[in-house]
């Protein structure tokens, strides 16, 4: 009799260890609602509730005329990103509210930016966070950095590439549904001195040299007047839509062809909505472009 007694408070205590386990790996914010978020502009810090700045997240970050499905998968990739910074955090803020971390739009932010549309585009996209109510997307137990973009050049990048880290989450993916948006291929003409005075040249006679591009055609690294600089370099002192680029001198100034709109890491948002558009879930969209995670409700 007491063997049998033991062996059912083994299992008893098996089962609560299972489920204490469980719970573990899905409740991330011990209980707290509110994200803080710093404001740029006047360095301010405004407390909000997360599903709240998530709206504003989605709305500044999305065209609020994509795919419902895109929207989604656009509000579970926000929301992750915030969770992972509210993690990781050693600031008196969680997210800077701006393109450095997320872009964020207040409601009347987004009345001037949608006018007359504004109750259709915010009941949009309110129900897009309302219908994923929670999600987050972790990979080994953990949730991950959600890294997205506009437009990738056919590829997605490995992150290692772009920011140095490692992720098994963040591997290249064909997206060659961006082929298809409009203004995935953009010239402009650059004067040539601007550009030497962005890149601290000599002006006196330009010479592109050897190009090193990664597998996924984007430029690795770019030797201009016997300098090497990285990719990732010159897209952020030209400002450039991307690093897959080519470069052409001529007489009249510095012609760059880019290919794509953005790092090129984790979930390029216009093929999210291309996908959206062939019948794809956010589901199936996010497990797409992030590989092998897992679609979690946050517990708060």
């Amino acid at each position: 009799m007491k063997n049998k007694y033991l062996l059912m408070v083994v299992f008893v205590l098996s089962i609560i260890a299972v489920l204490s386990s469980q719970n573990n790996k899905t409740t991330f914010l011990n209980d707290q609602e509110d994200i803080s978020l710093l404001n740029p502009e006047d360095n301010t810090i405004a407390k909000m509730n997360l599903e709240d700045y998530v709206v504003g997240v989605v709305a500044a970050e999305m065209p609020a005329l994509f795919q419902e499905e895109a929207l989604k998968a656009q509000a579970v990739a926000a929301r992750t990103y915030a969770l992972y910074k509210m993690q990781h955090t050693q600031e008196n803020y969680d997210v800077i509210a701006d393109i450095s971390n997320q872009a964020y739009l207040t409601k009347e932010e987004m009345q001037d930016k949608w006018q007359q549309d504004y109750d259709k585009y915010y009941a949009k996209i309110k129900k897009a966070v309302e219908d994923t109510n929670s999600q987050v997307m972790t990979y080994n137990d953990q949730v991950i950095i959600a890294y997205y973009f506009a437009m990738s050049n056919g590829k997605t990048e490995d992150a290692s590439i772009v920011f140095g880290e490692k992720e098994d989450y963040l591997e290249s993916v064909d997206s060659f549904w961006d082929k298809n948006v409009d203004n995935f291929v953009v010239t402009n003409t650059i004067a040539k001195e601007e550009f030497c005075t962005q890149l601290n040249l000599d002006c006196t006679n330009i010479r592109i040299g050897e190009i090193t591009r990664s597998n996924t055609n984007r430029v690795n690294k770019i030797v201009i007047n016997d300098e090497e600089f990285k990719g990732t370099t010159i897209r952020s002192k030209l400002n450039l839509r991307s690093t897959d680029f080519d470069i052409e001198v001529t007489d009249k100034g510095i012609n760059i062809t880019t290919r794509g709109y953005g790092h090129g890491v984790g979930m390029s948002q216009y093929g999210a909505n291309e996908m959206a558009k062939l019948g794809f879930t956010y589901e199936e969209i996010l497990k797409y472009y992030y590989k092998n995670v897992n679609l979690t409700k946050n517990v708060v």
